[in-house]
């Protein structure tokens, strides 16, 4: 009787373990499937939209400067990357909504109420994230750079290959260092750090933050200051609005 109760406990288990992995695969499908449409309808305009993310750079280019094509297929195949990093953007909102319907059904009711507003902020800071860095770091890195340049008499100009791989690198450690208020929030919420704690640690927080922003922007004053200086009033706003979600035993110490 006790082999039989165990077997079927077994083939339970191997059930929803299977079931599991169904759910997780038509998520990712329909994740994929998503960001593969939006490119599709983006791809027309590809080189329209890689005109449009190079402007920082061309903008400070010296006259006649170009940017350059080191690679036989480079002409296509970046503007392409360009796209469908845009289509992933684009389409993210859709994918975050997939992995929530996968991960739902193990959330209580009152954490289920956590979830639109986070993904909802988290997205938006994202994008101001991203659009700060070509606004206002990109302008700035690039025309630092142009008038160093000058007086050694060197042309500027770089292979669109890699200035993707620059902008890329910037864009997703912007986006990403952008999240920090709700990251703070959620830590506290979730008991993980009190606010009391966060205060305490400030200043080894803020050398932490100009060490990160030293290692994830090109080697320049200016730009680990546009990151750092970002990052410490993202921290400050963070622990401000954490007063409103914190456990009340948080509020009392």
């Amino acid at each position: 009787m006790t082999t039989k109760l165990g077997n079927d406990a077994n083939e339970d288990i191997k059930a929803s373990f299977i079931s599991h992995l169904v759910a997780l695969r038509r998520c990712v499908v329909l994740a994929l499937a998503s960001i593969l449409l939006v490119f599709l309808v983006l791809s027309y305009w590809a080189p329209s939209i890689f005109h449009f993310f190079a402007q920082p750079l061309l903008r400070a280019l010296p006259q006649g400067g170009r940017m350059m094509v080191t690679d036989v297929l480079g002409s296509f195949l970046v503007p392409m990357k360009v796209t469908l990093m845009v289509a992933f953007v684009v389409a993210l909102p859709y994918v975050l909504y997939q992995v929530w319907s996968f991960v739902a059904p193990a959330l209580y009711q009152h954490e289920k109420r956590w979830v639109l507003p986070v993904v909802v902020s988290s997205y938006t800071l994202f994008l101001i994230g991203m659009a700060f860095a070509y606004f206002l770091v990109f302008p700035s890195v690039f025309g630092f750079m142009a008038h160093y340049n000058a007086p050694l008499g060197v042309q500027m100009s770089t292979d669109i290959d890699k200035y993707l791989s620059f902008a890329m690198t910037t864009f997703f450690a912007f986006g990403l260092s952008f999240e920090m208020p709700i990251v703070v929030v959620v830590l506290v919420r979730l008991g993980v750090i009190s606010r009391a704690q966060l205060k305490s640690m400030r200043p080894y927080i803020i050398v932490g933050v100009f060490v990160v922003a030293a290692v994830v922007t090109p080697p320049d004053v200016l730009s680990q200051l546009l990151l750092a200086v970002p990052l410490c009033v993202l921290f400050e706003l963070g622990l401000f609005l954490s007063a409103w979600f914190a456990p009340p035993s948080d509020l009392k110490t």
